[in-house]
């Protein structure tokens, strides 16, 4: 399934039904007066988010939306009736915008959450609305209103508390299907993880958190080089930063270059990446030469918060846990 995370569809409420002419007939009743209803409302449109979908996917090929129209009145007084709303499920982080002006309509991050995207028209009025002590006989009613056209786009933002970044082949899907039930396809060449990865954490002594792996970066990636700049808006609602490095692999003589080069990618995308609270986790100590980097890098940046771990034999993976969930409760505590 692809991961969709865009989509610009059309939508429009339903168009009010419209009130009715009518004059009440009955025998022994002269001049009955009027007696018609009034049109029904048109069905609004609707979004909901739910835990049910992950994606857009479900947008690419349905792009049109339509709710029904109201129904129109009838003699007797009779009300037409409403039309129902149209509702579209949507996964928790969707944000509407208005296409044509460009204005931001809604921000859906809580499960079960609605939004009414489009109104309804209202119903017209039948002529019973119109008598009075000098029309006792109105031969005219009101056309329904008709409904609210729009041209949305959605688009997609994760909500995750952590997010692992790093180059290609840092290990980050390696580290997550260590920590998680998540199970992301790990190969030993660069971008395998080409869609982000959700997982959920749980410690046993601390309140579960989940995490996203974000497809590795390179430099340029806030321009659109390799799959950057298509999956780096979904680090923006993440509260902690988790840098992976292949420690093994660095450059001796300049050890702080992975780090620096996702860093900057992450500040030119948006700043307020660059200043999130970050981990730095020194990954694949269990290689030759990663000792001898490890240290070379920590002389380096002695004010980071760093980690050495092997995310394949599982070492280190208990303390990191650890430094993730102190990093999060201080999130909550400055919030």
């Amino acid at each position: 399934m692809k991961f969709i995370d865009e989509a610009t569809i059309t939508v429009q409420s339903g168009d009010g039904g419209r009130g009715c002419v009518s004059f009440r007939r009955e025998k022994f009743v002269p001049r009955g007066g009027p007696d018609g209803g009034d049109g029904g409302k048109g069905g609004d449109i609707v979004f909901v988010t739910s835990l049910r979908k992950r994606t857009l996917q479900q947008f690419q090929f349905k792009r049109q939306f339509r709710a029904p129209n109201g129904g129109h009145g009838q003699g007797k007084q009779k009300t037409g009736r409403n039309g129902d709303d149209l509702v579209i499920e949507v996964p928790p982080g969707t944000l509407v915008s208005d296409l044509e002006s460009g204005n931001f309509l809604k921000d859906l991050t809580a499960a079960g959450e609605r939004f009414v995207a489009a109104h309804g028209g209202r119903g017209g009025l039948g002529n019973t609305r119109f008598k009075s002590s000098t029309n006792r006989a109105p031969r005219h009613s009101q056309p329904g209103e008709a409904g609210t056209l729009l041209t949305l786009k959605l688009e997609l933002k994760l909500l995750a508390d952590v997010g692992l970044v790093g180059l290609p082949n840092a290990g980050k899907s390696t580290l997550i299907r260590a920590i998680s039930a998540a199970r992301p396809k790990v190969g030993d060449y660069p971008f395998t993880t080409l869609n982000p990865i959700l997982g959920v954490v749980e410690t046993g002594w601390s309140e579960p958190f989940v995490v996203a792996d974000i497809p590795g970066l390179i430099e340029g990636a806030h321009q659109g080089a390799g799959l950057g700049h298509r999956f780096l808006r979904h680090i923006e609602r993440t509260r902690v930063l988790v840098h992976m490095i292949d420690i093994a692999a660095i450059d001796p003589t300049d050890p702080l270059a992975e780090f620096s080069t996702v860093q900057k990618e992450l500040a030119l995308f948006k700043a307020e990446l660059g200043r999130k609270p970050a981990l730095v986790v020194l990954n694949k100590i269990d290689l030759p030469g990663a000792e001898e980097n490890g240290n070379r890098f920590r002389a380096l940046a002695p004010n980071l918060e760093i980690q050495a771990i092997s995310a394949l034999n599982g070492d280190g993976l208990e303390q990191l846990n650890s430094k993730i969930v102190a990093l999060l409760e201080n999130t909550d505590t400055d919030a």
